[in-house]
């Protein structure tokens, strides 16, 4: 497994697959490993090259001895980008990885970074209770919070890799680490409003693609059509799926979906791909 040192020495891994540019960047989320993506990256692997990070202090990946921010972990996906040669890549981010996402492009620009892939994040102002759950990860209640978040992913879950990969992936990360995740999110929230808005801020307009399960809600999907009709380069698909982490489900979809933005074969639209039963948008 290729790795490289970040400015502070610490050893940050991850795989890289397949060939083929632009390369797409496959970023976890906080208390989240580069195992979230097993099924996926095969399936974009066999069209492009990934490359798929462990986060510093997750994973295969050093750095849990200190604390640290989202700007060193920006710092050591620039440190990847760079020790892989790529020279376009676009960012594949998994919920609020997509902070990272939004970041690399502000940072190496819309020539090596020409497309953002969001994958399952509230990308609209958060709702209250979420800030509640931030609030209480950053508490002495922090596992009550992070249980109560772990049964809203899993709710009405039976498939076996998602529900392991929570309980056992996830639920490995101690509450250092979940507190210094509520830290850094709560943060982004209050810096830039919503991904939506930070989206917005970018010049030029970067073509984007949300694929998204969670949450089942009319409201949510159309207001992010809304905007994809006045910001035609923003695209959200609605997958059948029913937890967090499609990456497992509905893999096939999802790297439909991402080699249809990434290659532009076809004009993208506004797709609601729903679940059965669910109601009509």
């Amino acid at each position: 497994m290729p790795e490289v040192r970040s400015s502070d020495g610490a050893r940050i891994h991850y795989d890289d697959v397949g060939r083929g540019e632009p390369a797409l960047l496959f970023i976890p989320g906080w208390c989240t490993t580069r195992a979230v993506y097993r099924d996926l990256l095969p399936r974009c692997a066999s069209r492009r090259r990934v490359l798929s990070v462990d986060l510093r202090g997750h994973g295969a990946s050093e750095g849990a001895g200190t604390d640290f921010d989202s700007t060193t972990v920006l710092d050591d996906l620039l440190a990847v980008i760079e020790a892989s040669g790529a020279r376009q890549v676009v960012p594949v981010g998994l919920s609020h990885a997509g902070w990272w996402a939004i970041e690399l492009r502000r940072e190496l620009g819309a020539e090596r970074v020409p497309q953002l892939v969001l994958l399952d994040w509230i990308v609209t102002e958060p709702p209250p209770p979420f800030l509640d759950a931030l609030r209480g990860l950053m508490s002495d209640r922090w596992r009550e919070a992070r249980d109560g978040l772990f049964a809203m992913w899993l709710q009405g879950v039976d498939d076996e890799n998602v529900i392991r990969f929570v309980r056992e992936d996830m639920g490995a990360f101690g509450e250092d680490m979940w507190a210094r995740a509520a830290r850094e999110i709560a943060s982004a929230y209050a810096r830039e409003g919503s991904p939506m808005r930070a989206l917005l801020n970018l010049a030029p307009s970067t073509p984007t693609l949300h694929l998204y399960a969670q949450p089942e809600s009319h409201d949510y999907l159309a207001g992010q059509v809304a905007f994809g009709v006045q910001n035609p380069w923003f695209h959200v698909m609605k997958l059948p799926a029913v937890s967090h982490y499609p990456t497992f489900e509905v893999p096939d979809l999802v790297a439909a979906g991402i080699e249809a933005l990434v290659s532009a074969r076809e004009t993208y639209v506004n797709t609601t791909l729903e679940t059965p039963g669910a109601a009509p948008v």
